[in-house]
This record gives structure tokens, sequence and C-alpha cells, in this order.
């Protein structure tokens, strides 16, 4: 089995010397590792604990001032853009939220980058997250309702050819309403849906060019959610096959296996767990730090947590949790696992590298060199 290609996600967090030098780097990386896509995340602050971003805990705190310091993803991917003239590679939002970006402005900003890019944008979209939306003012009680009248909403709209469009709908009714910006040689950018829950496949069947989760759970699982996509497609009337399956994974390597299991212990890395659901903790034997029926990052509110509450939360959880979450090794046990999750359907994988959250700053840039190889033996895969 072949054809794996291979995305890297960049944070977009703010940093030192300027904002977006380490994203020029990974960008720049990613275009000498002939990648297939480059992707930036959507959030207004982090989904690790604040309190916990010190360089005690976690090196790159020297050089990231604050975990919750992300810039705005279009903004970024239009500068991006500007620079896309050699890697000419797709650029996508990995995922956009529909709880606080309103679809006509998300459906804008997609159909700009498309033309920008000469048709090599991707719209990642989903319900986003609580953190990004009710600490805002946004109401958080129906995120799959809201998602599913956006993005009827940004097809409604990409459809019109500029004619004007009426829609009920109690989120986002348009009462002609006009869209006139073209597609790009007569295609709108493809949507990838982040879904996990059956709700979400069944519209990622309906409506998605690219089934994109990225929650923590298991290939053999992710194999399960791929056939419900189809199913639900096929329900639609829609070519099943049509769709593309993708996965975001998170990655965390290093030169030897010594440094990834010091890696693995570190504060910050540890922290990353707590965005994984009770319902995957209980599969390892545990019970989530936060409670029984904790969804995981869809609902963690980490940024008012003191110090020694982040810590409590994470002194008990298991190592096999954050192995699990996330493709973990060397370089060649990294590619090993990542031939799973192709085995079970995968066909691009959008991978983050979470080296950088270690306590040794040293080891976390050192680790660009195993995760670079990552790519190139992914892409033989």
């Amino acid at each position: 089995m072949s054809g794996l290609r291979v995305g890297v996600l960049d944070f977009i967090i703010a940093g030192r010397p300027s904002a977006d030098t380490l994203t020029r780097v990974n960008y720049l990386s990613a275009v000498a590792s002939r990648v297939d896509s480059f992707w930036v995340p959507d959030h207004l602050n982090g989904l690790f604990p604040r309190a916990l971003w010190q360089p005690k805990y976690c090196g790159a705190a020297k050089l990231l001032p604050s975990a919750d310091a992300y810039m705005e993803p279009w903004t970024m991917l239009g500068h991006i853009a500007a620079r896309n003239r050699i890697g000419r590679m797709p650029l996508g939002v990995a995922v956009t939220d529909t709880g606080r970006r309103n679809p006509a402005v998300t459906a804008q900003a997609a159909a700009t980058l498309h033309l920008l890019t000469r048709g090599r944008a991707i719209l990642g979209i989903g319900t986003g997250e609580r953190e990004g939306n009710e600490p805002y003012g946004v109401d958080w009680s129906k995120p799959v309702a809201r998602f599913e009248e956006a993005v009827a909403t940004i097809r409604a709209l990409w459809d019109s050819n500029g004619e004007l469009v009426n829609r009920d709908s109690p989120y986002f009714p348009l009462h002609n309403a006009v869209f006139s910006l073209p597609p790009y040689r007569g295609k709108w950018p493809e949507i990838w849906i982040a879904a996990h829950g059956p709700r979400m496949l069944r519209a990622a069947g309906r409506y998605a060019d690219g089934f994109f989760p990225a929650f923590s759970h298991q290939p053999q699982e992710y194999a399960r959610r791929l056939e419900a996509v189809r199913t639900a497609a096929s329900d639609a009337g829609r070519d099943p096959m049509s769709i593309v399956p993708a996965m975001c994974l998170p990655v965390l390597t290093g030169r030897t296996r010594e440094e990834v299991d010091e890696a693995l212990d570190s504060e910050v890395v540890r922290a990353a767990a707590l965005n994984a659901s009770d319902e995957f903790f209980a599969q390892h034997g545990a019970q989530h730090p936060l409670g029984v029926g904790f969804t995981g990052a869809q609902d963690i509110l980490p940024q008012d947590w003191d110090e020694q509450t982040a810590l409590s939360y994470i002194k008990s959880i298991p190592s096999s949790i954050i192995r699990d979450m996330a493709l973990v090794g060397t370089a060649g046990e990294v590619i090993e696992q990542a031939a799973e999750w192709r085995d079970c359907g995968v066909r691009h994988v959008v991978l983050l590298n979470c080296s950088f959250m270690q306590r040794s700053l040293r080891n976390g840039l050192a680790a660009l060199g195993p995760f670079l190889s990552i790519i190139r033996g992914l892409k033989k895969l």
C-alpha cells in the first residue's frame, strides 16, 4: 500500500526575535522536505495550562514568551502565500471555528486564499473548542448544530453564482445576501472536516472533501469512523471514495530513545494528555484527572489554573496515555507507528512537531533533525 501524503502543521505562536521566526523556519524546512501541504491552527489561546509555561518546565518558553500568543490564521496564511512561490504547497487552516466566526466571513477568507494561491487553499473546519468561544461571549450550548448550519451556509454562498441568497437558519439566516467572489478555475477550496462524534461523522459524509480528525483515538477506531463517513456519503448520493482520509497527529521525537523518554516526563508534555477524553483514559485503565465524563480538548479551560493546581492534575498521568496520543519515539519508531495509521486508511497525515514542549530547549531544537527524517521516511511509505 502506498501513496501517503505528508503535511506539516505549525503552531503560529508569536515568538522571538520576530513574531514569525519559528513559523518561517518550519515553512522553509517543509519546502526543503517537499511536503504536500502546510497548515496553521485557529486559536485565540492555548490548550495548555499557562501557569506551566515557564523555562523550568518548558525550554521553549525562552523563545515563545506565552503559549497563548496565537497569531490570526487567515492573516498568517496570506503572509505565507506571498512566500509560497517556490514551494507552491497547498495551504490550509487546521481547523477554523464555526462558533466565533461567521460563515460568510470564513467563505470569503477561504475563497480569497484560493484565488491568491491559484487553487491551493484547503478549508479545514470544525466546531472549535470551548476555550476559544465561551470566554469571549460565544454560546457553546449547541456547537454541532451551529457547525452544520455554518457549513451549509458556506456551500450556499459559494454555489450562488453571485445571485441573491435567502436562507432560513436558527444561527446564520441569509436575507438577500450577495457573494460574488469567483471560484478558481471553477473550483472552490476543498473542505476538510474535523469530525469525531456520530453526528459530525454524518456531516462529514454529506459535506466534506476531506475527513480530518485530530483528537486522541487509535488507528482501528479511525478505520471505523472513516467507514461511517463513507456510509453517510453514500446515503447522501456522493462518491464515498472522493473524500480524502486525513489525520492530524502530534509527534514527539528525539535523537535517541533516552531523549524521547526524558521529553515524555516533561511537565508541559504531560499536561498535553489532559486534552484526551475520560473515555481515552479509561481505555488505559485510568481516570481522567478532570473527572468522569470529561470530553478532553473540546471542553478544557486551563487558563485560570495556578501552578500547583496544574501540577496536581498531571502527576498521576500514565506515560502510556501520552504515547498513545501521539507518534512517539525515534525517527524509525515514529515511521513504524505512522504506517499503522496508513494501514487503517489514512492517506494524508498532517504532523505537528510537539518536541519543543519538553524541559530541555537544546533537545527540543535538536529534535527538528529527527522530525525531518520522519517526513522523508513517511513520503516513502
